[in-house]
This record gives C-alpha cells, structure tokens and sequence, in this order.
C-alpha cells in the first residue's frame, strides 16, 4: 500500500487510500480481517509495505494486526519499482505462509490453502485484460501461462492482487534473483515475473475463485464498494444518534454523534463520526467525518472529513476541509 493514490485525489491529499472508510471502516482494515477470518488459520503477523505515511497511520495500521492477535509490522518503499520490489521490502518476513493482498481491493471468496497447492493466484474474468497482468490455464486447472498487461489477447483471467504462497522462503528467494540480475518488466520488478518463474521450474500454481471482486481504485468504485459491503454486512448505526424529522433507508452505516434533521438517507449511505445533515437528500455516497451538510441532493458522492457544503444537488467529490455553497 505504498502508492500515492493519484485517481483517488483529492481524498488521498490527507489520507492514504487504502485508510479510506467503507462502511465504516477503513478499506485495508477490511481487508486484513477478511484474509483472517477467511484463512481458517491463525494469522501471525500482518506486515504493511507503505510509503511515508506519518507516525499516526503508523500506530491505526498496528492497531488493526493487534486487534486480530497479530503482530503488526511497518516496511517502506521509498521508490515504486514495482510489485515484487514491494513485496521484498518486508523479506524479514517472507517465511511459511504468506499471503500477498494489494490494499486497494475487496473480495469475498472461497479461501481454501490447499497444501497441494505452491501458490494460488485469485482471479477474476474481465471485459479489458490489457490493464492487468492475466493467467492462462492448462488441461488439469493449474496456470500454465502468467502475462503482464498484455498488448495482445492472451487471457480474459485477471490477477486481482490477492496470492497464497507454500513457502515464503522460496517467493523471497525468487524476486531476490529478480533484483540481483535487474529483470524488469515495463520498467519495473514484477510479482508476474516471479511467477512465471516459479511456474517455470515446475511449481503447482493452481488460480481461485472469487465469489466478488471489488475495487476501490477511484471515487465511482470506491462508492460502489461501499453498496456493495453495505449489502452484506447490513444496517450498523450508533445509538446516540440524534434524529429529528428524518428517515434512513438500509442498508447505511451512521457513526458517532450523527445528526440528521429534515433529512432522508439511504440506502447504501456511509456517514461519519460527528457529521450534521440537515435538509439533505443522500443515497449511495460517503461521508467522512465531521462534515456539515445543508440543503443539499446528493447521490453517488464522495465528500470527505471536515467539509461544509450547502446548496447544490448533484454528484460531488468533496476532499478534506473543503467549503461549498
């Protein structure tokens, strides 16, 4: 998670992406205890690759590893020199297990290690496989082919950024050999590339199945995600909201210390500690914290913590500590 989030900006100005809310919570938050609860194993240690993210994202993203029973451990990458070069950036802990999750996405899946299995790469059918690296199976099930980005049609199975390795000693191994000989792809070290050379020296690679795949790339999919857990997870509100001539429709999820007065919200709304709704009309949108809504219609919006917007009615994509009227 060490990206700057450029298609999430402005969101991402104040807050890196994958600690932005969905339903509630933060998006690699749910992530982590997804991979725990899906894993059936007890989870040691979550290791978090970033960038310079400052103490106090530091201390939340610990916090989320204790709060399973694990320990939770910081690397950085300085330089974006690719997927498998990330992924090296925690090599202390590259032993036994892993799993590998990208920390901009979702899924719910069937989450089976099979010891059988050396790795098992998650995928997904898409329209437009060019923008991902994509796999290509042989006879029996197993990957027999690993592209990256692939100018011509070679697979419509997309990698979706979640992996299981056996044997960690081995992934850290093979994007070692990556770096030491300097083998890029489009200029950059690529777990793809580790891949093929795992598949290449007779490792079982076998893909898995997701039963939905959610991205929170940009604001449109992030607010979809949001429906989408919204749906699963069901209606959570805390009590102390303070209510006064307004109607929510859920699924939404309300924080602490909301307001809502002359207000009808939801369904499929997220909405933030300490925010104050008032004459507003709200469906399929977030809304960070601490923001001030007046007078406003509002769907498939994005507006973030701290903001003030009154007047308008259509969609937005509000950063921090903005004003609008």
């Amino acid at each position: 998670m060490a990206g700057m989030g450029k298609r999430m900006r402005p969101h991402t100005l104040t807050v890196p992406k994958p600690l932005l809310p969905v339903a509630g919570k933060p998006i690699v938050q749910r992530l982590v205890e997804g991979i725990a609860k899906l894993s059936h194993e007890s989870v040691d240690e979550v290791a978090f690759i970033i960038g310079d993210f400052g103490a106090e994202v530091e201390k939340n993203l610990i916090d989320i590893a204790e709060s399973l029973g694990a320990k939770g451990s910081i690397y950085h990458q300085d330089e974006a020199l690719g997927t498998a070069h990330a992924v090296y950036c925690a090599k202390e802990c590259l032993s036994g297990k892993v799993i590998v999750a990208f920390a901009d996405t979702l899924f719910y899946a069937d989450f089976d290690l099979d010891e059988e299995k050396d790795a098992i790469i998650w995928v997904e059918k898409v329209s437009d496989p060019s923008a991902f690296g994509v796999v290509k199976l042989a006879a029996d099930g197993s990957i027999s082919e690993l592209v990256e980005k692939p100018e011509t049609f070679v697979s419509d199975l997309a990698i979706i950024g979640i992996y299981y390795f056996r044997d960690g000693e081995n992934l850290r191994d093979e994007i070692k050999y990556l770096l030491d000989n300097d083998i890029k792809e489009k200029g950059e070290y690529q777990l793809t590339n580790v891949l093929e050379n795992m598949n290449a020296k007779g490792k079982k690679l076998y893909p898995g199945k997701v039963d939905e795949w959610l991205d929170c790339g940009n604001k449109n999919a992030t607010v979809y995600t949001n429906q989408r857990v919204l749906s699963r997870v069901g209606h959570e509100q805390h009590e102390n909201l303070v209510k006064n001539n307004s109607v929510i429709i859920e699924p939404c999820f309300i924080g602490k210390d909301v307001k809502l007065n002359n207000s009808i919200v939801g369904p499929h709304v997220s909405i933030g500690n300490g925010c104050s709704l008032d004459k507003v009309i709200v469906e399929n949108s977030i809304i960070q914290t601490n923001s001030r809504l007046n007078d406003v219609l509002i769907r498939n919006s994005m507006i973030g913590n701290f903001v003030e917007y009154s007047g308008s009615a259509q969609e937005v994509s509000l950063g921090d500590y903005n004003e609008y009227s």
